[in-house]
């Protein structure tokens, strides 16, 4: 069967390509299925990149790791956390087991009955988006942070430039551009 991961993987970081080997790892014949969560969001500071981007970056990262077995998925928002499951249900080919630390997440999916364990989180205080989105903005040291191959994509996106006019405000509120 496949198992669930979702996350909004903004950017994808060590600490998320840790916990894919480690499921991959320790059951080798489960597939996986990753949930790109608030699929509909980007250009802003929370959520910065497309939906397209972040497949992009999982994907390079997942090939150059060298794990398979891996389908990712856009799962834009519904905010009614009371039809989520069952939406995810519609959006993804079916899974028995979820992997999250997020306690909503994991009461959602226990009510309706799944299998959800807890991955082992990896560096939390460094691998965090948030913190890695700072650097980005800051011109900080972040390509330590992020797969070799994620640090080849955002560096093509131009991605510290566009995550300094995010940090200023700009993308910070929930309107769009000025015409």
């Amino acid at each position: 069967m496949r198992a669930l991961l979702v996350g909004r993987f903004q950017p994808f970081h060590h600490g998320h390509l840790s916990v894919v080997r480690e499921i991959r790892t320790t059951r080798p014949n489960e597939g996986l299925i990753l949930g790109v969560g608030s699929a509909q969001e980007s250009y802003t500071w929370k959520n910065p990149f497309t939906s397209g981007e972040r497949l992009e970056m999982i994907d390079r990262a997942l090939r150059e790791a060298e794990i398979n077995q891996v389908v990712t998925i856009p799962l834009p928002d519904i905010d009614r956390h009371g039809l989520w499951v069952r939406y995810v249900e519609t959006m993804v080919p079916p899974f028995d087991r979820v992997y999250t630390n997020n306690p909503l997440t994991r009461l959602l999916f226990e009510k309706a009955r799944y299998t959800v364990e807890s991955p082992r989180l990896v560096d939390r205080g460094r691998l965090e988006g948030e913190a890695i989105r700072t650097l980005l903005a800051n011109g900080a040291d972040w390509t330590s942070h992020v797969p070799p191959a994620v640090v080849r994509y955002l560096e093509e996106l131009d991605a510290p430039a566009r995550l300094r006019v995010l940090h200023t405000g700009e993308g910070r509120s929930s309107g769009g551009p000025a015409v």
